[in-house]
């Protein structure tokens, strides 16, 4: 068993100076959990606590139900890898990977055969012999998961470890780590900014903001649902396109309008919600009142069957900007002063100049909308 406990975390500096508030969260046996969020947001802040390399200012850390808050480092039996691998460079790749084995006075036969196993495990048997400035950076990257690996600890630790790493390289080695986590069947636990990261390797994340967690669900949950609109903004690439509106009702279907055309004070866009989201009680405890309107740029859409299937959701845009991106193109629109961002089928859009006239659709079944003051989801 390998879980990890935290209740009620907080780290504060001097100064007054809170990285982490009130952190709780359990996390289970062989889980990969990833942490997530903007520069200075705790993450590593609370890796370290877990690491007992920061102390903790309030709340319980537990490790397999054991309370480690004054437990050392060395003791926790964890490892961690880090961003820079902080490898030795006058020790050859299976020295560093050794290291912590012999300090701990291990049998030289029990030495060799763990270094021997990871190493088989990471591909990098041929690199035993040589020394730090040798090896490429993703060779090292494997080189500092080695060390971590020949200890065979309850939780792996990993901050920002593939951050050095060029685009091609982080790519191959996020589906490495994916492969690693499951051939150890132990528990990991993962810093990054990276919400691609996050998505594609995370079997929960934790978004944090400002020291306090905003939500822990699944990639896919936080997608979908997310619980705010930092959470919306912060998943997803390219990020949720976002506007203020004003919710409607008009003959029993609810609306929401945007915009307003010059002195006219017509709205720019109106657009229906379907029953299932728009009759909600709570979204009609909104009619007549300001909210934030949200949609990711994968749901608007110019197709032209989707368009005539759809007339709820369609708005004229002008073209502002186009990326072909070999597939797929990302179109950016202007709606008045409202800016939109839409990806859509680069193989089936008829070529478009900047100032064009664009007619798209919003799916109005994935639209989202949020509190305009707490900025709470009210849809979800």
């Amino acid at each position: 068993m390998s879980s990890v406990t935290m209740k009620g975390i907080t780290k504060k500096y001097a100064g007054g100076v809170t990285a982490v508030s009130d952190f709780n969260l359990e996390i289970e046996d062989k889980e990969f959990i990833i942490l997530v969020g903007p520069s200075g947001c705790g993450k590593s802040t609370t890796l370290r606590m877990i690491a007992g390399l920061e102390e903790i200012t309030q709340g319980e850390l537990y490790i397999d139900g054991k309370l480690v808050n004054d437990v050392p480092p060395k003791d926790r039996d964890i490892a961690m890898v880090f961003q820079n691998y902080a490898l030795y460079p006058h020790m050859t790749v299976f020295e560093n990977m050794s290291f912590g084995l012999r300090i701990r006075k291990m049998p030289k036969n029990e030495i060799k055969r763990r270094v021997d196993e990871a190493a088989r495990i990471l591909e990098i048997e041929h690199l035993l012999d040589r020394k730090p400035a040798a090896l490429s950076g993703g060779q090292r990257q494997r080189v500092a998961l080695g060390r971590a690996i020949v200890r065979n600890p309850k939780v792996f630790l990993l901050d920002e470890p593939l951050s050095n790493l060029d685009a091609k390289l982080r790519t191959a080695m996020r589906s490495e780590l994916t492969k690693l986590h499951k051939r150890l069947e132990t528990t990991f636990i993962y810093v990054t900014h990276d919400q691609t990261e996050a998505m594609t390797m995370g079997t929960r994340i934790v978004v944090l903001k400002e020291g306090v967690i905003q939500q822990v669900a699944p990639p896919q949950v936080l997608f979908e649902n997310p619980c705010n609109l930092f959470v919306a903004t912060f998943i997803g690439t390219p990020q949720m396109n976002t506007a203020e509106g004003t919710l409607i009702d008009e003959g029993g279907v609810t609306y929401i309008i945007f915009g307003t055309e010059g002195d006219s004070g017509k709205p720019l866009a109106k657009i229906a919600l379907p029953e299932s989201k728009g009759r909600k009680p709570e979204v009609l405890a909104y009619i007549g009142k300001k909210v934030i309107f949200g949609i990711r740029p994968n749901d608007i859409y110019n197709d032209p069957d989707f368009i005539a299937k759809h007339p709820e959701g369609v708005v004229d845009c002008a073209l502002d900007l186009t990326e072909l991106l070999g597939a797929e193109s990302n179109i950016y629109l202007k709606l008045g002063d409202l800016d939109f961002t839409a990806v859509v089928d680069a193989r089936t859009t008829t070529p478009l100049n900047a100032g064009d006239t664009v007619r798209v659709c919003f799916d109005t079944s994935a639209i989202h909308l949020f509190d305009y003051e707490t900025e709470k989801t009210i849809t979800n």
